[in-house]
């Protein structure tokens, strides 16, 4: 089974502006992201797709293998349908720009579970268990509710499920909650339909890529995984992991 690794990298970003090129420890967060794919054991190539020329003449610096896409595409999921036909894999990950903590242990053990899998589903992406309140109720990080086989019932920015006889304080210990990571394995059968799938209002009201292909019927299984990154959404998340990163390094010298 042939993989490969897609970072979608667009320069705007409502949240954080020009995020993908942030400083962390003297490099780009882009940077710190395709290091750690490259890293990655079971995926033969990494590739980068960008609407910007700032962020293509850095990756390029790198000797990424990179492509531009037009700056009107809605997502980082049609950013790389519209590369598909230069993309020569069964397996393609879409992995987030905003990870630059993300370990390579978590993309392969992705594509360990997908490899095992018979029948394979659609896609595959990781989740985490949630502990807390602040965590449960964080727009910024998407939650999601199961099926017993571990399938996607529905993803949201909102706390789900609502637990109807508890104030919110005392939910985390009546239900468990999952967080989802934003890196989704795609058979390539799946990304080459997309354009037949429809309009998805759930996509549009929650802002999340991944309900398109769930409201159109595409099965998504979940793998549990206990390395979840850090998303670096507003300034906060960004000065977090400029901090982890720093320590990081200390430990090592």
């Amino acid at each position: 089974m042939k993989t490969l690794i897609v970072i979608p990298a667009r320069l705007a970003s409502s949240r954080l502006p020009q995020k993908m090129l942030a400083d962390i420890g003297g490099h780009p967060m882009l940077w710190h992201v395709y290091q750690r794919c490259l890293q990655v054991t079971q995926a033969q190539e990494v590739h980068i797709v960008t609407d910007a020329e700032p962020i293509a003449e850095q990756a390029n610096s790198w000797g990424a293998t990179v492509w531009m896409s037009d700056p009107h595409c809605g997502s980082g999921t049609e950013r790389i349908v519209a590369i598909l036909p230069h993309l020569n894999a069964d397996l393609i990950l879409n992995v987030q720009g905003d990870q630059p903590l993300l370990s390579p242990k978590l993309v392969d053990q992705l594509i360990s579970a997908f490899a095992n899998l018979h029948p394979q589903p659609d896609i595959i992406t990781p989740i985490f268990p949630l502990h807390d309140e602040a965590s449960i109720f964080n727009p910024n990080l998407v939650k999601v509710v199961l099926g017993h086989g571990g399938e996607a019932l529905y993803f949201s920015r909102h706390p789900i499920p609502y637990v109807r006889e508890l104030p919110p304080t005392h939910w985390s210990n009546a239900v468990q909650f999952w967080g989802h990571i934003g890196i989704y394995g795609y058979r390539r059968e799946v990304l080459e339909h997309y354009s037949n799938l429809p309009n998805s209002p759930l996509e549009q009201a929650e802002k999340l890529e991944q309900l398109r292909f769930l409201q159109a019927g595409k099965r998504i299984l979940t793998v549990v995984t206990e390395l979840p990154p850090i998303s670096v959404d507003v300034p906060a998340d960004l000065e977090q992991v400029r901090m982890l990163y720093a320590q990081s390094l200390s430990m090592v010298c």
